[in-house]
């Protein structure tokens, strides 16, 4: 090859560190990203929550002194970001097993279904929250 033809074609570079401040992910990868880490977060806090599901359903007393450390504000914030986590991941699930078939593949769907699964997923968490902090 001549060297004109090599200098003519576009040349594409990394993203340096520097640019990494500016540069604006699209929301089918925030989505994408969130999905793993309520993935990890699920499977990490599995042993906790059954451990706590075994001591509900020991005794009736056990249950009493689980609902009892249940009640405070800091407990139930963590059960609504694991809420958060199982409803996004949920969502984001499916998303993932739609694109899995082939279906929205191309780049306005991806932003269309990603955009859905926050409009399903945050409302629900809301909806849970409302519930755990006794709205209803």
């Amino acid at each position: 090859m001549s060297d004109d033809v090599k200098k003519s074609r576009p040349e594409f570079r990394n993203i340096h560190i520097v640019d990494l401040m500016n540069y604006r992910m699209p929301l089918a990868s925030v989505i994408s990203i969130l999905h793993r880490v309520s993935g990890l977060l699920l499977f990490l806090l599995l042993p906790f929550i059954l451990y706590l599901l075994d001591k509900s359903l020991l005794s009736e007393e056990s249950f009493d002194d689980f609902k009892a450390v249940a009640s405070k504000w800091f407990v139930k914030l963590i059960i609504l970001a694991l809420s958060w986590a199982y409803l996004h991941h949920f969502c984001a699930g499916i998303r993932h097993l739609v694109m899995d078939v082939h279906v929205g593949l191309d780049k306005d769907s991806a932003r269309k279904s990603a955009a859905g699964v926050f409009v399903v997923s945050l409302p629900l968490a809301a909806l849970v929250a409302l519930k755990l902090f006794g709205v209803f």
